[in-house]
């Protein structure tokens, strides 16, 4: 009897361990829809093209990497219209090098949906945002809103405007900037939008030439020029503003009356990514409330319930949103750029 004892109780020790290693195992692995929780086991290389300024762009890839350290993220940045001109070469070369994408604007992204270069995937982490922000298909999910307003110097402008018309005024006549179409993702969405608005048009972009606007590559260089005083107005998006604010720097954000267009830097997997669990693991990092959480913390306005918007920025449910059909900026959008450059030339 003591033998048969010893060896039932040997084989409930074996049963025990053996079920201990199974719980092991399966805790730390992928979950299946989600590209992974467990960071341990998402891996390898993973290309990242944005047009996010290279800081933000870092940290939200040093985050990303907190949680999974044995990915190995490059990271090329540019202004959105460059970074699509390169996906599309890159394509005619033989392969897209990169895995995921985080651009400005949903028509660059619905462009890229009709070529049929996307993965559709709707992350988990998207069940907590507006749904008018993420596409039906999941081929690319909205990570934040972003506003382009007016920007003015407080030490050359005493009077703060409130109108768009402010950049076509006698006080503002060689002393305004605005970033190119040609280049930055979010000046070819607002070009697309501003002149489909019945109070602006094209007779707005006509008046802004006539007062000798200037154009340059990006909404960073538009800051720059305004908050040193070489130039008193500008047209840029919110938060760099907002975040020159809070440094210190001579500029105020104004938000015109007439509305702003508002853009939602969409983030999207690249149909042929060679890493499809980092790749899904990355858009649901950046969609997470630690993500977004990230993302107000850089100035962003953050897109997920729950988590506020940063000090002097506005949440969508509080814009006067300027908006226009999707589809139909999608099919204008080379039509508009070269009407864009017979106008202000390239």
């Amino acid at each position: 009897m003591a033998k048969w004892k010893q060896l039932f109780l040997a084989l409930l020790v074996l049963t025990v361990l053996a079920a201990c290693s199974n719980t092991g195992s399966s805790g730390t692995g992928a979950s299946d829809d989600s590209g992974g929780s467990g960071g341990d086991k998402i891996s390898g290389n993973l290309n990242f093209y944005t047009s996010q300024p290279d800081a933000d762009a870092q940290k939200l890839v040093s985050a990303f990497n907190e949680q999974y350290p044995d990915v190995k993220v490059s990271v090329f940045r540019s202004g959105t219209e460059d970074v699509i001109s390169k996906i599309k070469a890159e394509k005619q070369a033989g392969g897209v090098q990169a895995d995921v994408l985080l651009l400005a604007d949903a028509v660059t992204f619905e462009n890229l949906k009709q070529e049929d270069m996307l993965l559709p995937y709707k992350s988990k982490e998207a069940a907590d945002l507006p749904d008018k922000l993420v596409d039906p298909e999941g081929d690319y999910t909205g990570t934040k809103v972003m506003a382009t307003a007016l920007v003015v110097n407080t030490e050359k402008v005493k009077n703060t405007p409130d109108s768009w018309q402010a950049l076509t005024s006698a006080e503002a006549k060689g002393q305004a900037i605005m970033p190119s179409p040609l280049y930055s993702g979010a000046a070819a969405y607002n070009l697309g939008v501003l002149t489909r608005n019945q109070q602006l048009g094209w007779g707005f972009y006509e008046k802004l030439k006539n007062n000798d606007v200037t154009v340059t590559q990006g909404n960073g260089d538009v800051l720059k020029a305004v908050a040193s005083g070489e130039k008193a107005y500008g047209m840029v998006v919110d938060f760099v503003v907002a975040n020159a604010e809070k440094q210190g720097s001579p500029v105020k954000l104004v938000y015109p009356k007439e509305g702003v267009p508002v853009i939602t830097e969409p983030i999207g997997i690249v149909k042929d990514t060679k890493n499809e669990p980092a790749a899904k693991a990355f858009v649901d990092f950046v969609l997470s409330e630690k993500g977004q959480k990230l993302a107000a913390e850089l100035g962003y306005t953050p897109i997920r319930k729950g988590v506020e918007a940063p000090e002097g920025l506005k949440g969508i449910d509080k814009l006067n949103v300027l908006d226009a059909d999707i589809a139909e900026l999608y099919q204008a959008r080379t039509e508009d750029k070269e009407r864009f450059t017979d106008l202000f030339g390239k």
